[in-house]
């Protein structure tokens, strides 16, 4: 019998994020498209794919609450993905040094039957002046490809930033905690 709370998402960091509600759940991994539509903005982007996600797997569990969550990296307006590769978080972390780069981050709340329940968080991460050595050092050491932006805020990643503002510290980890709560308690579910 599944979990009355699922959570649309393998990440690691996610899973860890939510355990700290203390409540049970199970994860399921979402079979959603994330290609951006065209003209896209960054943070519709982010509000559709936590959304989508959230359906995939609402659709699999109809008597589960599901959440869903989705993370957009925005540098010069446009989205910013994930690197895949070496190269290329290196390309990511040089174009962004000494710059501003925000992070939307989408949580959806949802049950088949019910309306779905949104938030959006939003994030603006100011980096240090990197030189090239430096770059290569932390990419070589924490392998951030699987991260929008090419870093790990949670690891060695916050020794890129000169400042982080928000109003939600777990938001640029990928699960907004703040907005998480509040939505679940929406939903039905009892937190302190």
């Amino acid at each position: 019998m599944p979990a009355l709370l699922i959570l649309a998402s393998t990440s690691v960091y996610r899973r860890e994020l939510l355990s700290r509600l203390r409540l049970p759940f199970d994860t399921a991994r979402p079979d959603s498209d994330e290609t951006p539509l065209p003209g896209e903005a960054p943070v519709a982007l982010a509000r559709r794919l936590a959304q989508a996600k959230a359906a995939a797997v609402a659709a699999l569990h109809p008597d589960a609450w599901v959440i869903g969550s989705d993370q957009v990296a925005e540098f010069d307006g446009r989205p910013l993905g994930k690197p895949g590769g070496r190269q290329a978080a290196i390309d990511q972390l040089t174009g962004m040094s000494g710059r501003n780069v925000q992070f939307h981050t989408g949580v959806c709340v949802m049950k088949a039957g019910h309306q779905p329940l949104q938030a959006l968080d939003h994030t603006v991460v100011k980096f240090r002046n990197l030189d090239a050595a430096q770059i290569e050092r932390y990419v070589d050491a924490e392998l951030p490809f699987d991260c929008a932006g090419s870093f790990k805020s949670e690891g060695l990643g916050i020794s890129l930033f000169e400042a982080i503002d928000n109003r939600d510290p777990t938001a640029l980890i990928g699960l907004p905690l703040i907005a998480t709560a509040r939505l679940l308690r929406e939903a039905g579910f009892e937190l302190p």
